[in-house]
């Protein structure tokens, strides 16, 4: 299961929008899934400092693309966020280890970091990009449910 950053923002995560720093609308927003090196930069879901995309240091980023096909469903009091699989094209870089879920604003400073999934989470990570394209293919349960 996903770690999400800093409990605090669980409140934002509210399908139909909730006020205050990036609320987060899944099925409106622009949700984009980042593959990261986490050698260059470890992502600290319990680091108060880590908010926001532009906190995403040292090129850590090697590939980075928009979810299509969002969905959130709420049966039995248990909500579901899921998307299309995703794909990087033509991927090179440093070897990868974690996926980034964040809100896209179009600003790295208030695009809000959501969640990180490591190789705990995620079958085939780490891997070492070599050009090809690099496929993510969610769980049939989704990608992550609250």
């Amino acid at each position: 299961m996903a770690d999400f950053f800093v409990e605090f923002r669980k409140e934002q995560f509210d399908p139909g929008g909730s006020s205050g720093h990036g609320a987060v609308d899944f099925v409106s927003d622009v949700i984009h899934c980042a593959l990261i090196d986490a050698n260059t930069w470890n992502p600290d879901t319990t680091n108060t400092a880590q908010q926001d995309k532009a906190d995403i240091t040292g090129g850590a980023i090697i590939a980075d693309a928009a979810l299509a096909s969002k969905t959130w469903t709420i049966v039995g009091g248990v909500g579901k966020f899921d998307a299309a699989d995703l794909t990087f094209t033509s991927v090179s870089g440093a070897e990868s280890e974690d996926l980034v879920l964040y809100k896209n604003t179009g600003t790295a400073s208030d695009s809000l970091l959501i969640c990180n999934f490591t190789s705990a989470d995620v079958t085939g990570l780490p891997i070492t990009p070599n050009g090809t394209d690099i496929i993510v293919t969610w769980n049939t349960s989704g990608i992550f449910t609250w």
